[in-house]
């Protein structure tokens, strides 16, 4: 509901946009794609369903993206992931030396952006644009956003907080974990989704035989979250 509030919003800045972008307002219509985008999937997607969710003309995207859809679709991915790596870096950055938060800070940040939808992503979206591009989103999104969290695996397990062979295994199935929360129904939600990530994030460490200063109690989350 909240995206849906934030399109409606980005309707009044499009005279803006077209008239003398600033950076601002293009972020702006980047993400008004972004959320598109991310519910229905490269190919169901339209530039119609882009302007009318903007309230415009679907040709003035052409302004912009002469590309059509495709270029579109790579310039928002492009902004999305290097988004997400620039906020998982600064999270990371700032929680080092404590594993826990730094995966607590990472499933309260995913939780609170538009569904990245990986699956969807590698078996949908990538085959359907050129694949030389493709290539290069892939592993940009590889470099900004799996291989930080490998990292910061990769750190814990060397000074002895957990124990883990595989670094760029767990971190890949964190992501995917933590993105599923995205389409969980309702009812289904205890207390909140977040504090559900932190639970789950929790069992995972005491997989990795989970060393740190503090000692995990699913009590303690709903004071965390």
């Amino acid at each position: 509901f909240e995206y849906y509030l934030h399109v409606g919003r980005l309707i009044k800045e499009f005279d803006k946009i077209m008239s003398g972008a600033t950076g601002k307002n293009y972020e702006s219509l980047l993400e008004a794609a972004e959320i598109l985008f991310s519910r229905k999937g490269y190919a169901s997607a339209t530039l119609r369903d882009i302007a009318t969710a903007l309230g415009f003309r679907h040709a003035s995207l052409y302004y912009y993206f002469p590309g059509g859809k495709e270029e579109l679709f790579i310039e928002v991915m492009r902004y999305s992931i290097r988004r997400h790596g620039q906020a998982l870096a600064e999270i990371l950055d700032r929680a080092q030396g404590d594993i826990r938060a730094q995966l607590y800070g990472s499933a309260d940040w995913f939780l609170s952006q538009p569904p990245l939808d990986l699956v969807r992503m590698y078996q949908s979206d990538m085959p359907a644009i050129d694949q030389g591009k493709a290539r290069k989103l892939m592993e940009e999104l590889q470099k900004e956003i799996l291989l930080r969290l490998q990292f910061a695996l990769q750190q814990a397990d060397e000074v002895g907080q957990i124990h883990c062979p595989n670094p760029a295994l767990v971190g890949g199935a964190l992501v995917g974990m933590l993105e599923s929360f995205h389409s969980m129904p309702d009812f289904a939600v205890r207390e909140s989704k977040p504090l559900m990530a932190k639970e789950l994030i929790d069992i995972l460490l005491r997989g990795l035989n989970y060393r740190g200063s503090d000692t995990i109690n699913f009590n303690a989350n709903k004071e965390l979250s």
